[in-house]
């Protein structure tokens, strides 16, 4: 029988089946073979036994989530204050992962932010300006979420399990305050699980107070530059074939930045992460 894994812990899962949901275990010989079932898992189950796991269309580490479809970053207007550098580094495993990208903006009734919206909706990545005293603004969030798998995730603190209580009050998640001294949020979410709402799935994933996108996906100097959508129209218009888009005379990206078509925080967090992809190889690509 097929079905879905919607969450693990302790080495029980729960799996949606045609049937209803199960209480699974899995096979051994998942262990021996270095196969983690996770949530977002298509398999095959005999009984209460997970017998295989279907090939993953992609799949993130931290936390354990596969065959996503859409991604959503949670980034807040204020406490904590906004941070691009981070967003483009989860929008750039989106990109080489085949996800598709979207932004939630919260907290707006404390602080305004015309920056994001602004960028990121001109390389055609969605964003959602929530406010709470209007369902309507969230109400896109919905749409976004029918027939999709939609993993929400968010450094912590900006107020990820917020949103989702209100597009989805019967969630009843945990939400946390932000520390005055920290100057962050706790963690609320601890594992990774799979609701079935509006016509799709919803993931809640555990807030981080860092991001290493080394963890989630290692991206090479060579395959970067196709991280970044915005690049694309620029691709054979630059002096040298092989061109970094990083200080090469006659760069037609370097070119594009200058004149204010990409944004500098763009091209700034591409040349951060061109220089923490220094050190990656080949075959250590995941």
């Amino acid at each position: 029988m097929e079905g879905l894994i919607l969450d693990c812990l302790g080495g029980s899962y729960t799996v949606e089946t045609g049937e209803g949901v199960l209480t699974c275990k899995a096979r051994g010989v998942f262990r021996k073979n270095g196969i983690s079932p996770c949530a977002g898992d298509r398999c095959d189950i005999t009984g209460d036994v997970i017998d295989s796991i279907y090939e993953r269309k992609n799949s993130i580490i931290r936390p354990p989530l596969a065959n996503i479809d859409v991604m959503i970053f949670v980034i807040s207007t204020c406490e904590p204050s906004p941070d691009t550098m981070l967003l483009d580094k989860f929008i750039a495993v989106c990109e080489y992962k085949g996800i598709a990208p979207a932004v939630a903006l919260t907290k707006n009734d404390l602080a305004t932010n015309e920056y994001i919206p602004a960028v990121y909706s001109s390389i055609g990545i969605p964003v959602f300006v929530c406010d709470y005293q209007d369902s309507a603004s969230t109400e896109p969030i919905k749409e976004l979420i029918n027939g999709n798998v939609c993993a929400f995730t968010g450094n912590t603190g900006v107020g990820k399990s917020t949103l989702l209580n209100f597009i989805a009050p019967e969630l009843s998640l945990e939400t946390a305050h932000i520390s005055k001294k920290l100057g962050r949020g706790r963690h609320t979410t601890r594992v990774s699980r799979l609701y079935k709402l509006f016509g799709g799935y919803i993931a809640d994933t555990p807030g981080f107070s860092s991001f290493d996108y080394l963890q989630y996906a290692r991206v090479t100097r060579a395959e970067l530059k196709y991280c970044f959508r915005e690049f694309e129209e620029y691709e054979g218009k630059c002096r040298f074939a092989d061109c970094t888009h990083t200080k090469e005379k006659d760069c037609a990206v370097l070119d594009a930045v200058q004149r204010g078509d990409i944004a500098l925080s763009r091209h700034r967090s591409y040349l951060q992460m061109y220089e923490e992809a220094g050190s990656i190889k080949e075959w250590e690509k995941r």
